[in-house]
């Protein structure tokens, strides 16, 4: 243990240990379920990123997380070792009669996660045991596991309350797992209502009384908080910190990986993932591949990986943007493999849309641009909302250049709704392409469903390419309610086709009328991307 503590003392100072808990801590968020390959999807992922060690799941606990460590045995990883959690040895019980202690040494990783009580509520009225018989719990299950060679970190549960209730008691916690060979014990704030100050000042005065631990920090996110106290504990002397992809976790979930890793390396200098900060780069990828995989949406404002991050609206933000990026930009989007977005709205000046159309490989004239923009005016006016719909953007655009290939449109179409106990929607789409007429006819669970079905149906006849298009989202607002329900609506579709993703919307009185507008253009686009 001396001669670990004295290499930590050297190599921790710049370096700061990632240990990611999306596999254990993140399965506890309310509608998430991991199937196991899914569980070893997401390890991949997580090892190609570069996290120093990856918490698999609680051995003990369940036959899903038993199963995941016999298939990782198979797997060959170049950067994450997997640890197994678990709890210290029941009370009562010697550890090596404990079978949760028992299936973590048969799981057979290198890296054992225990935790322990260090608020005394938890031990005298949570355990119901006495304060001595915790201490001996967390030294004799550390032991335990260092015996049957597996590296220890000891997670200090509720460490933060404990501290305040009874300093005395909470850092004995730490220095009985230290006594079994705990290498890293781990400061948690379980609940998650602790506050930065309170954080920074109780990681001071452990490192003050520990000065040789390996110093650990887990934070929850009850009070908004647990970024910014894992950050200031990193400050405070600790180089081992614990998360989650996306802050996925139980409750409000856990300090969020996307937001901690950047923030360590880019904002306050420190060496992460192996000391490779360009695998930063793969982190918007990642996790909007965690993401699809848990079918969750990353909000468009998520920092760091959101669609919005580095997105700019305002005529003036882009103006200023295009002559000095950090104008607006606290650091490069790429480093995190994100990338800038100039948002096309009624705010929009010229300098938006020459960039726009610049990206969409287009030059436009500058009557051209003035012409844009007063159509984009226009159509905001009568209830458009373009920002984020890129690619009726593009189309207006290529409209104004003069090189849209329409491909097809519509020249007649109906919806017939029927219901008693089952609804069913029935829709006949013509469409003319090249002076000629298709007409088909599509089944839906409703009006919308059926129409795309029969656009679908009338197109792939034409246009075999746009067999891979799907409809991945679609959203319907009222662009003023004082009409009722005469009112006009907006909507907005999503699409995607092989790993690319754009999004159309238009207006009408009429939701079918809206949704044939929205749906025309998606498949529009992506013609005439193919047709490139």
């Amino acid at each position: 243990m001396a001669n670990f503590l004295q290499v930590t003392r050297g190599g921790w100072i710049d370096y700061v240990e990632t240990l990611d808990t999306t596999l254990r801590d993140g399965a506890q968020t309310r509608g998430i379920t991991f199937s196991l390959r899914d569980k070893l999807r997401v390890l991949e992922k997580l090892d190609e990123l570069g996290v120093d060690i990856v918490e698999g799941g609680w051995p003990g606990s369940n036959p899903k997380d038993a199963e995941f460590f016999r298939a990782v045995r198979g797997l060959s990883l170049e950067n994450s070792r997997v640890a197994a959690f678990g709890s210290t040895r029941k009370k009562g019980l010697r550890a090596g009669e404990d079978p949760s202690l028992r299936a973590i040494v048969e799981s057979d990783v290198p890296v054992a996660v225990i935790f322990g009580k260090s608020w005394t509520l938890h031990v005298t009225e949570v355990l119901r045991c006495s304060l001595e018989e915790n201490l001996s719990m967390a030294t004799e299950t550390v032991e335990y596991l260092r015996e049957h060679g597996m590296e220890v970190i000891f997670d200090a549960e509720h460490f933060f309350d404990g501290w305040k209730a009874s300093r005395e008691y909470a850092i004995g916690v730490l220095k009985a797992a230290i006594e079994g060979g705990a290498r890293t014990v781990t400061l948690c704030d379980t609940n998650g209502g602790s506050m930065p100050w309170e954080v920074e000042a109780a990681v001071r005065d452990v490192a003050r009384e520990l000065p040789a631990a390996h110093l650990g920090i887990h934070t929850h996110n009850d009070a908004g908080c647990g970024v910014a106290n894992t950050l200031v504990a990193v400050q405070g002397g600790v180089r081992h910190v614990q998360g989650t992809l996306l802050g996925t976790g139980e409750r409000c979930g856990n300090a969020d990986l996307c937001q901690v890793l950047p923030n360590l390396a880019l904002k306050m200098g420190y060496s992460i993932l192996k000391g490779r900060v360009e695998k930063l780069r793969d982190l918007t990828q990642i996790s909007g591949f965690v993401a699809d995989l848990l079918n969750l949406r990353i909000s468009d404002n998520h920092p760091y990986v959101g669609r919005n991050a580095f997105a700019h609206k305002a005529g003036v933000h882009v103006d200023a943007v295009l002559k000095v990026t950090r104008a607006y930009e606290h650091v490069d989007p790429s480093l995190i493999g994100n990338e800038r977005r100039f948002s096309v709205s009624e705010l929009s000046g010229r300098s938006t849309v020459r960039y726009v159309s610049s990206k969409a490989g287009l030059m436009l004239s500058d009557d051209q641009i003035a012409n844009a923009l007063e159509e984009i005016k226009r159509l905001e006016s009568q209830g458009y909302h373009l920002e984020g719909a890129e690619a009726t953007v593009e189309l207006l655009l290529i409209r104004t250049a003069g090189r849209l290939r329409e491909g097809f449109r519509v020249v007649e179409w109906s919806v017939n709704v029927k219901g008693s106990e089952d609804v069913t929607a029935q829709a006949s789409v013509t469409i003319e392409v090249d002076g000629g007429t298709y007409r088909a006819s599509g089944e839906g669970v409703g009006p919308v469903h059926a129409l795309d079905n029969a656009m679908r149906n009338a197109l792939l006849s034409c246009f075999p390419m746009l067999k891979s298009v799907r409809l991945t989202d679609y959203k319907v607002s009222v662009v003023d309610g004082l009409d009722g329900t005469a009112a006009a609506v907006r909507v907005f579709i999503e699409f995607s086709d092989e790993g690319s993703i754009w999004r159309t919307t238009s207006v009408s009185r009429n939701i079918i009328d809206a949704s044939l507008g929205a749906l025309s253009d998606g498949y529009r686009y992506a013609l005439n991307r193919n047709l490139k």
